[in-house]
């Protein structure tokens, strides 16, 4: 059902949270995990490449430890419009991301909203 799960990752305590339903549905389905960080382009913008990797690697690490691989794939630009440009590049077949505990209908400016109005297959927010 879900060959492949795209998997946005951030440094919030939500990602943790997130992580085991993305896990749990890769398991279930036996699905190809690709977990994507983007970093926000513009003025003002912080990136610091060893902390993006860092996440990355424990991302997998952690993915691995649980017996399911994973790619990672690291972009820049705007969160939204991003992880729906690598849903499509990667044929996802579901989005798994949380929200920051503001519901959707209270901020329809959030990624989660703005990826739900833009992805190419469906996504399963993880409140």
């Amino acid at each position: 059902m879900f060959d492949t799960i795209l998997f946005p990752i951030d440094q919030s305590r939500q990602t943790m949270d997130t992580a085991a339903v993305a896990l749990r549905l890769a398991q279930q389905h036996d699905s190809r995990l690709v977990v994507l960080s983007v970093v926000e382009a513009g003025e003002g913008a912080m990136h610091d490449p060893t902390a993006v990797s860092q996440l990355l690697d424990q991302a997998r690490a952690s993915f691995e430890q649980a017996g399911v691989a994973c790619e990672v794939i690291e972009r820049e630009g705007v969160p939204a419009f991003v992880i729906g440009d690598v849903a499509d590049e990667i044929n996802a077949d579901v989005i798994v991301m949380g929200t920051r505990g503001i519901t959707l209908e209270d901020d329809q400016q959030s990624t989660a909203a703005r990826v739900i109005q833009l992805a190419p297959c469906p996504v399963l927010v993880v409140p």
